[in-house]
């Protein structure tokens, strides 16, 4: 019985609305002609964003994917548009977020005749992704999309990139083999759990220890593991801390909450914490340099660890382990939780932390609070931080990008509610990031507000995007952080090299008029008086905004990054 044909283009399509895809960020290309034209032609109900740089389309699959629980999809054509989707997926592969990349190639039958835009795809994605192919054949579509979306929400999450040539887009696909399991287009889709030995061991060890402490990656989150974990630590009566991708795991005005450890974001007191402690219990967390303060804290062998991952390569990459787990982190808490059930009768939970983790908060917003209701100018960095915990909802999504806002929001920004609220590209810390991943985050959850964080340096590289978040109306707030200068940089200078500052400045940009010319509504504030009036209005906007915060520069401030501390 002869069977329908669809063209590799028209399959593919198919095949992403089978696996329940809503959105597509991404740029055209000559390429991507068939593809377009079959997304043109076919009912599908996709949604397609262009966006003005193919980087800012794979950032907003990255936010897509981090508010929605879904998988988010980017695309681009061939030549730069292959190279300039690269920092998004290695992102979001090294933040276990699944976006697929897919970017559009020459002919098969064009290859080494010096076609305009040919390179090696595969072996450009090959160590950025967890799943990485070029389609050689029509009818291998099919197969390669459901092994992509199996390979990016199953265990580990991960990136994955698939080129599809010109010709390929063109060729047949019988129509019978366009099917999937629409459950692998969220994540995680297939999880597994510990070793029942390792369990009994790991939970010997908690049960032991006098001052348990448990450090959150953003492996809770992504496994949905934020309730068991509070459960758990509750019995326990053991501490949480979190890194910055790890923020969410636990309410942080919960009494447990120790909140950000480490050198971004972290301060002096938590960080006695995470010294104080004899048993470390380490969850979906990689114990890097950043977590540990270049693997000082916790010293090694001053605490046993437990180690709990997806990933069985990183336990004892770092510390040597007493015990580890390795599966799903909701699964592994599960599974741990039910075997302490019966001695929790007895046990107590522990109370040799006594008012350790109050204390420390206490000591750290009280430094936070005289510098936030300072009235100097230019405005100092936490008075934005703390207008802004004021008037957002508690539901709001916080996106950072690296440099001045990411230690302060990680830092002092209370997030009350468990779950994914605020992002940041922890992996490779690119500029650039928010403004794009802020969209993606926005269509993920639109029923929260949406806020972009970023330096002036960051705006520069994404200012184009401004054109896209017009266009669509996307009703997320920008905020620039304006100091006029690289300020990480500057600091690492100042602190690190006897302050001698080397081609970090750069001249000032009014911001706001820039926003303007693209038709987005916008502020300027130099005064801290009028810094809440404005802030409150701009996120309140029903439209998208931005303000332009003129603020003290990173090298002069006192920013919660332990480097930088004398």
């Amino acid at each position: 019985m002869a069977t329908n044909q669809l063209s590799g283009a028209e399959a593919f399509v198919r095949m992403l609305q089978h696996h329940k895809v809503e959105i597509v960020f991404g740029l055209c290309g000559d390429t991507s002609l068939p593809l377009y034209d079959a997304f043109y032609r076919l009912d599908h109900g996709i949604k397609h964003i262009l966006t003005r740089d193919e980087r800012s389309a794979s950032y907003m699959a990255d936010g897509y994917a981090r508010t929605s629980g879904k998988v988010g999809i980017c695309e681009g054509p061939s030549g730069g548009g292959a190279t300039y989707i690269l920092p998004g997926v290695v992102e979001a592969n090294e933040s276990s977020i699944p976006i697929l990349a897919v970017t559009t190639d020459i002919a098969v039958s064009s290859r080494g005749r010096y076609t305009l835009t040919e390179l090696d795809q595969n072996a450009l994605f090959r160590p950025l992704s967890k799943y990485n192919t070029v389609i050689d054949r029509s009818v291998d579509i099919p197969r390669t999309l459901r092994a992509a979306f199996q390979q990016m929400t199953s265990g580990k999450p991960g990136a994955a990139h698939l080129g599809l040539p010109f010709d390929v887009q063109k060729g047949p696909v019988d129509e019978s083999d366009v099917w999937a399991e629409p459950e692998m287009g969220a994540y995680p889709s297939r999880r597994y759990g510990p070793d029942p030995k390792d369990v009994e061991k790991a939970a010997e060890l908690i049960l032991a220890a006098k001052k348990p402490l448990f450090v959150c990656g953003g492996g809770v989150v992504i496994a949905g593991a934020e309730a068991i974990l509070l459960k758990l630590a509750q019995a326990l009566g053991a501490p949480v801390a979190t890194t910055i991708s790890g923020q969410g795991s636990i309410g942080e005005g919960h009494e447990l909450s120790v909140g950000v450890v480490g050198s971004n974001g972290g301060v002096v007191e938590t960080r006695e914490i995470v010294n104080s402690a004899d048993l470390v219990i380490f969850i979906g967390c990689r114990a890097g340099s950043v977590t540990t303060e270049r693997w000082r804290y916790p010293a090694p062998g001053s605490a046993k660890i437990v180690h709990i991952d997806a990933d069985p390569m990183v336990p004892g990459a770092i510390y040597r382990t007493d015990a580890t787990l390795i599966g799903d982190a909701r699964l592994a808490l599960e599974a741990l939780y039910g075997a302490m059930e019966g001695e929790f009768k007895t046990h107590k939970p522990t109370q040799a932390w006594g008012s350790a983790v109050a204390d420390a908060k206490r000591k750290k917003f009280e430094a936070f609070r005289a510098l936030a209701q300072s009235n100097d100018a230019p405005i100092k960095p936490e008075r934005v931080v703390a207008t802004l915990n004021e008037i957002l909802p508690e539901d709001a999504v916080i996106v950072c990008d690296p440099g001045t806002p990411c230690p302060y929001f990680s830092g002092y920004y209370e997030f009350l509610k468990p779950g994914r609220h605020f992002i940041s590209n922890r992996a490779h810390g690119a500029l650039g990031y928010s403004m794009a991943a802020a969209v993606g985050a926005h269509y993920g959850r639109p029923s929260a507000k949406t806020v972009a964080i970023m330096g002036d340096g960051s705006f520069c590289f994404t200012a184009g995007e401004m054109e896209t978040i017009a266009r669509i109306g996307a009703p997320v707030t920008m905020i620039v952080i304006s100091n006029s200068v690289y300020g990480w940089i500057k600091a690492g200078q100042k602190t690190g090299f006897d302050a001698r500052y080397f081609s970090v400045d750069f001249s000032q940009t009014q911001h706001a008029k820039v926003a303007e010319a693209f038709g987005i509504k916008s502020f300027r504030v130099e005064d801290p008086a009028e810094l809440k009036s404005v802030l409150k209005q701009a996120t309140e906007y029903q439209g998208p905004t931005l303000v332009d915060i003129v603020c003290q520069p990173l090298h002069e401030a006192r920013a919660p990054v332990s480097e930088w501390v004398a």
